[in-house]
């Protein structure tokens, strides 16, 4: 946050009731902290004035179509924020918040919770589904609607609250309100919606005297077209070069149109071996093809591993952690078969 006195802040995380404590918060003027542990697995409480999310109500309502007789589904635990926003603005606008899908008009799901979802036959049919904590490759957001799903899916951040609207990772546009800028591949956004900092800790979040932020997120623009392509600061030493995992995945991904997921494998000579993880074995010749034409040989994965399912953080992302401790105890078939 900056200098200065704090004005009160109310802790909405802590509360026994978060949804009703941001309100409550939100009729007093007060700010609120939200806990998050974001990508770096390190917890700490994201500040805001309540208007930064209730001013992108009108927008999400007209986008979603959620308003009164609207039901609405978020399975995923409110200590994530995307899903106490779901759940705060639904409360808001006067929207019913159910327990089951089968209840639902509309869903909140995270890209891997709606992969097993579809897998699993779970009744999409007629439903909105809002996808958001990761990027949704083009081929679920197909599959979503192939159930009979109408997919919505966002890019944001805790600390930025909504950055930009699709129906998938592929035709993201800015969300009303927001402006963004590319300086150096690192995605910088200003918008009514931006967080204040952190309360007594540090993170990614800073912001220029043009009222200008980041988290470190890397992508491209054009017009209001925006690409995501990941955190900045993920990276992979191998060899004494440094491979940045979103350079690779991006690749990777627009050929495949699968949740690839690269990181480091430990090894005893070069450090760590550049892997990929790929869900499904087929998309492994496009993958191949994609490394070779479009990165430089020490970008290339040099391990091609399967995981049919990704573990997940109680929030509903990819566990990187947890994937690479897979890898690296050799728990992972080839995606090449044995």
């Amino acid at each position: 946050m900056p200098p200065g006195p704090c004005p009160p802040v109310v802790d909405v995380s802590a509360a026994p009731d978060p949804v009703a404590a941001f309100l409550d918060a939100s009729d007093r003027g007060r700010l609120v902290a939200l806990r998050t542990s974001g990508t770096t697995g390190r917890a700490r409480a994201v500040v805001r004035t309540t208007a930064s999310w209730t001013d992108s109500f009108p927008h999400v309502s007209r986008l979603v179509g959620v308003g009164p007789g609207a039901r609405v589904w978020v399975p995923g635990p409110l200590a994530a924020t995307m899903n106490l926003f779901a759940v705060v603005h639904a409360r808001a606008v006067g929207a019913e918040v159910v327990g089951s899908v089968a209840d639902a008009t509309h869903v909140h799901l995270t890209p891997a919770v709606l992969v097993a979802a579809v897998d699993e036959g779970i009744d999409l049919r007629g439903r909105t589904v809002v996808v958001a904590g990761d990027r949704l490759p083009r081929r679920v957001a197909d599959r979503a609607a192939a159930a009979g799903a109408r997919v919505h899916h966002y890019y944001g951040a805790a600390e930025l609250s909504f950055v930009a609207w699709g129906t998938s990772a592929e035709d993201l546009r800015l969300f009303p309100g927001v402006e963004a800028q590319v300086r150096a591949g690192r995605l910088w956004i200003r918008s009514p919606y931006l967080s204040l900092g952190y309360a007594g800790a540090s993170g990614p979040f800073e912001q220029d005297a043009d009222g200008f932020a980041s988290v470190g997120d890397h992508g491209t623009l054009d017009g209001d077209a925006l690409t995501v392509l990941g955190r900045g600061t993920e990276a992979v030493t191998t060899g004494g070069a440094t491979v940045l995992v979103a350079d690779v995945e991006a690749v990777l991904r627009r050929a495949t149109g699968e949740e690839v997921v690269v990181l480091g494998v430990p090894h005893p000579r070069l450090g760590a071996v550049v892997t990929a993880v790929l869900p499904d074995p087929a998309t492994l010749p496009a993958a191949r093809a994609a490394a070779r034409a479009g990165l430089p040989p020490a970008l290339r994965p040099h391990r091609w591993l399967h995981a049919p399912t990704l573990p997940l953080t109680p929030g509903g992302k990819v566990d990187r952690a947890a994937l690479a401790a897979l890898a690296a105890a050799g728990a992972l078939p080839s995606a090449a078969g044995r």
